[in-house]
């Protein structure tokens, strides 16, 4: 048998019912951002048109070759 939740658990709830309290021993440190190794010449969208472009043109396939027989 299954028991229904009164309410939602709060993150600070649901926290501690995984992991358990925070210790002194846990810190949350932020770390900066990674930069780029390097640059680079193209772009996700510089590669996205051109083959969006490629798809456009092509031709429909015949309702033959594509159908279920």
């Amino acid at each position: 048998m299954r028991r229904q939740r009164l309410r939602p658990l709060t993150e600070a709830e649901a926290y501690a019912r995984c992991h358990g309290t925070r210790d002194s021993e846990v810190r949350i440190v932020r770390i900066e951002p990674r930069r780029p190794r390097y640059q680079l010449e193209v772009s996700g969208e510089d590669l996205r048109r051109p083959y969006e472009e490629k798809l456009e043109r092509r031709e429909p396939e015949d309702e033959a070759v594509g159908g279920t027989a």
